[in-house]
């Protein structure tokens, strides 16, 4: 007979969350989402309950998360933009896990990030540090999973590149493109984050993928799966922030950040732990070549409209 016990996905609606509710469900979970848009279609239906965060309403959430066993965290913001920064997103996540754990919550799985550091000049890690630290600090029991970059249907970062050596007939690498990282696909990611809530041992483990790519070897692989016939060309890291940012006034979005190319740049989505997912980036492409790319993926359609 199944468990009916209670879990609390934060972002079921989003990329890495609605594979976490997917896995959950399958189990016979009770699922309950917090989202910044609850008023959105909700594609798990009558399974999964919709609650806003109410990050300022301490007491609301509170309610919000009562009679959940297991809080999975997957809320961060990308970039800062408009009344959203980074500040705002730790004291957030900060409001959250205090919630949590006046809530009576047994266990917090938190998606965080490979390398972050409090010390980072970059916001993006240095936040992600800050609110490992309120986890670790909460008195809950907890795992914390730092993944790199996350690839799977719904991805934004693979699935660009490939729109982008889709469409034009030239892809500028920044810099060398000798820097590494190791992506993870999302349904590996999934099991591991539900496999840690089953857990009670405090634990922070990075997530990597089983393969290792520079940016211009991933860049390669993207263009040889999908068969496209770009020309990959180096250009310092000034010029693509610059081309990124043209690029994202031609589909109202924004590509890369400049943060987010100093980060890529400085090795931090990569890390010396052993592979976690099994799944090989190489073959999802060569299996997922025709869709891959297809359609431009929005961040600021996804979580900022």
């Amino acid at each position: 007979m199944h468990s009916r016990e209670l879990h609390v996905v934060t972002g079921a609606f989003g990329f890495t969350g609605k594979y976490i509710t997917h896995r959950l469900l399958a189990m016979g979970k009770k699922v309950r989402t917090l989202t910044g848009h609850p008023n959105r279609p909700n594609p798990f239906g009558s399974r999964v309950e919709v609650l806003p965060f109410q990050f300022d309403r301490p007491g609301e959430l509170v309610k919000n998360l009562q009679g959940a066993t297991t809080l999975y965290n997957t809320y961060w913001i990308r970039f800062a933009r408009g009344p959203a920064t980074f500040a705002g997103a730790v004291e957030n996540s900060r409001a959250l896990i205090k919630a949590a754990a006046e809530a009576g919550v047994k266990r917090m799985v938190h998606i965080s990030i490979t390398n972050p550091s409090v010390d980072s000049p970059l916001p993006y890690f240095r936040g992600k540090a800050l609110v490992e630290k309120a986890v670790v600090d909460s008195g809950l029991s907890y795992a914390i999973i730092r993944p790199a970059v996350i690839f799977g249907p719904e991805d934004i970062l693979i699935n660009n590149i490939a729109w982008l050596l889709k469409r034009f007939p030239v892809f500028g690498v920044p810099g060398a493109g000798d820097y590494r990282l190791q992506p993870v696909f999302v349904e590996d990611l999934a099991e591991l984050a539900v496999d840690a809530g089953q857990r009670k041992e405090n634990m922070i483990c990075d997530a990597p993928g089983p393969e290792k790519f520079t940016f211009l070897e991933l860049v390669q692989v993207i263009r040889d799966k999908i068969g496209s016939r770009a020309r990959i060309i180096h250009v310092n890291p000034g010029s693509a922030y610059f081309l990124c940012k043209l690029l994202g006034r031609l589909v109202n979005d924004v590509l890369l950040t400049r943060d987010e190319i100093r980060g890529l740049m400085a090795n931090l989505l990569v890390t010396g732990s052993p592979p976690a997912g099994q799944t090989s980036l190489a073959d999802w492409l060569e299996q997922n070549r025709n869709t891959v790319g297809v359609k431009y993926a929005s961040e600021l359609n996804r979580h900022y409209r």
